[in-house]
């Protein structure tokens, strides 16, 4: 999979996709990513990305031609993506937004600064996403979690794939607790079940766990549950 990043601040990424999983993805080749910066096209002696708004107001808006001719030319020279603008007004990202993401086999996120990008802009891309209700300096971190929440679903990227299906919101459901040695530390012991070698109680032990986490933690998204005969059952009497 390929990711495009539009940035002025590219340095920003190096730390992050030098470490951990996507870093040895990227080293293997599972992984791509590429960085185009809107400086590249600015105008003037100066290169300026950036100019006054319109009416008025504090701060600074990026200008619409530098943005554009970047998003454009990354595309003309890798190829089409699916273009995604990292920006507070966009839609909140979870995790069936990041499993539809990784469908694409190529990815460019765009990286606002300032105090956003000119109107325009929003023409030029495929969707616009924000990765929580609050303001950030830039779209820089926000492209990070994306990066990071969709490397995660590329074959081969997790040592087990099949790792990624019961970890929370795989389901709209929290994951369950986990627990690995000691079997005692300060007095809390792990849940019997775990050690019992009963491979059906466990399974429903942890699907209990998910469940009532969920409700307990995240009780929109437990509303938003259809649940089966057997998660009714698991509420209703245990285990």
């Amino acid at each position: 999979m390929q990711f495009e990043i539009v940035t002025l601040f590219p340095e920003l990424f190096e730390s992050p996709l030098e470490a951990s999983l996507v870093g040895k993805a990227i080293a293997t080749g599972l992984l791509g990513v590429a960085f185009t910066s809107p400086r590249d096209f600015g105008l003037g002696k100066h290169r300026q990305v950036d100019d006054t708004p319109y009416g008025g107001g504090l701060g600074m808006v990026m200008k619409p031609e530098p943005l554009c001719a970047a998003i454009e030319s990354a595309e003309a020279a890798r190829g089409p993506c699916w273009k995604v603008l990292l920006t507070p007004q966009g839609r909140p990202l979870d995790q069936p937004a990041v499993r539809r993401l990784a469908t694409h086999e190529r990815l460019m996120l765009v990286c606002g600064r300032y105090e956003g990008v000119d109107e325009r802009v929003r023409s030029a891309v495929d969707e616009e996403l924000t990765i929580g209700d609050y303001v950030l300096t830039g779209g820089e971190l926000g492209a990070m979690v994306v990066i990071d929440a969709v490397a995660r679903l590329v074959p081969g990227v997790l040592g087990k794939d099949a790792s990624a299906e019961e970890e929370s919101f795989s389901e709209g459901l929290l994951e369950y607790p986990q627990y690995t040695r000691p079997p005692e530390f300060r007095g809390q012991t792990i849940p019997e079940v775990l050690i019992s070698g009963n491979h059906e109680r466990i399974r429903k032990w942890r699907r209990l766990q998910r469940l009532l986490r969920t409700r307990e933690r995240r009780p929109e998204l437990f509303a938003r549950l259809e649940l089966s005969d057997e998660d009714k059952e698991l509420l209703l009497k245990g285990i």
